[in-house]
């Protein structure tokens, strides 16, 4: 099949994240992708991660590109991809693991703040939630590529742009999360990984 979307920065980062989730989500069983994008890295976590039950989801316009790459893959840990859009109705499900990668920086930050307030709803006691992409720290980039990524995607649209690590990380904490690990990535991105917490 010829006609599958694809990102050549799937690609790149798949390895990296993975050795990520194999050791995060080892005893996990139900993950939602949030943001599934092409469904490049949902067809190929899911099969290097036979254990999990991979949800794929995204924005409805998104959603047979996802199948395509799913569809190919024919693996039996990947459901039909749910639309989700952040500002919308979002599964009743529960899952013990929450994934994003190269989201944040692309919706609106009012999105990024409606996402986490949505996250404990479908998430069960101890639910781990990893997020892959650029972060600032102390309000400065982490270096020139990322200071130029972030102007790129201003220019794309003013709602876009590199967030803030302390910013996200107030609203996972206000979300009953806490942090377990911040995790540098190739290419000057992070991977961030919060599980759960009950008071």
């Amino acid at each position: 099949m010829t006609d599958k979307p694809f990102s050549p920065a799937c690609e790149r980062n798949r390895e990296p994240i993975l050795a990520l989730l194999r050791e995060r989500l080892a005893d996990r069983r139900h993950v939602l992708e949030i943001g599934s994008g092409t469904g490049q890295h949902a067809a190929y976590f899911a099969g290097a991660l036979p254990h999990l039950v991979w949800q794929a989801s995204d924005r409805a316009e998104n959603l047979p590109g996802i199948r395509a790459w799913l569809d190919e893959a024919a693996l039996p840990n990947t459901p039909p991809p749910l639309e989700l859009d952040v500002r919308g109705q979002w599964p009743r499900q529960r899952f013990d693991a929450v994934f994003s990668a190269n989201t944040l920086h692309i919706i609106g930050w009012g999105e990024v703040e409606q996402l986490f307030r949505q996250l404990p709803a479908l998430m069960t006691a101890d639910a781990v939630l990893a997020v892959y992409g650029p972060f600032n720290y102390g309000g400065r980039f982490t270096s020139a590529s990322n200071a130029a990524f972030d102007a790129a995607l201003r220019q794309r649209g003013a709602h876009m742009g590199v967030r803030d690590f302390e910013a996200v990380d107030a609203l996972a904490r206000a979300a009953g999360m806490a942090l377990l690990e911040d995790r540098p990535m190739p290419a000057n991105n992070r991977c961030l990984v919060w599980r759960r917490v009950l008071s």
